[in-house]
């Protein structure tokens, strides 16, 4: 299946200058969003996963979905003080600007198994941000998984030492 058909490309959102690779077509096809579902499930090749971590927000759509077929906690990661917990957080450039991400300090335990999970690898910022969030809970990241990446932006490169799949890649 070409997912990139269902991916809908949005220029100057949310500024001038960015091309925005909008989801919400692949979300509304359910045939679509189950293989792309089967595909990013089956890049774990059966590891056990405690937790799955999903970046708000767009994140969270796949990231749900993930943990409920991998039987694993599911964790919001979200923007500043929208998680009415004790949390930490991680700032991080982003390929238009910055910004930062906070997490439930009791997220996550030492030890756990973490698939971390989030719509798009562009610049590595918000991954890397995300990867230092569970470190600093105790967490091992046993992959990075996105539904697509922009490659040319090389965001890899800041999470290199990990294990990364994307369902798409431009």
């Amino acid at each position: 299946m070409k997912f990139e058909s269902y991916i809908r490309d949005i220029q100057d959102f949310p500024k001038e200058g960015i091309l925005f690779k909008d989801i919400t077509p692949l979300l509304n096809d359910p045939v679509a969003r189950k293989e792309c579902l089967s595909i990013l499930l089956a890049s774990l090749n059966g590891q056990v996963i405690d937790k799955v971590i999903g970046a708000e927000s767009r994140g969270f759509f796949f990231g749900m979905l993930l943990a409920q077929e991998l039987n694993a906690g599911f964790v919001p990661v979200r923007k500043p003080k929208k998680l009415p917990y004790t949390t930490i957080s991680a700032s991080y450039d982003l390929e238009y600007g910055t910004d930062t991400l906070e997490i439930h300090t009791d997220a996550i335990k030492k030890g756990d198994r973490v698939l971390i999970h989030d719509d798009v690898l562009a610049t590595g910022g918000t991954a890397k941000a995300l990867g230092e969030l569970v470190k600093k809970l105790g967490g091992e990241i046993v992959q990075f998984n996105f539904l697509m990446e922009l490659s040319f932006l090389n965001g890899r490169d800041k999470i290199a030492e990990n294990s990364i799949f994307s369902a798409i890649t431009y």
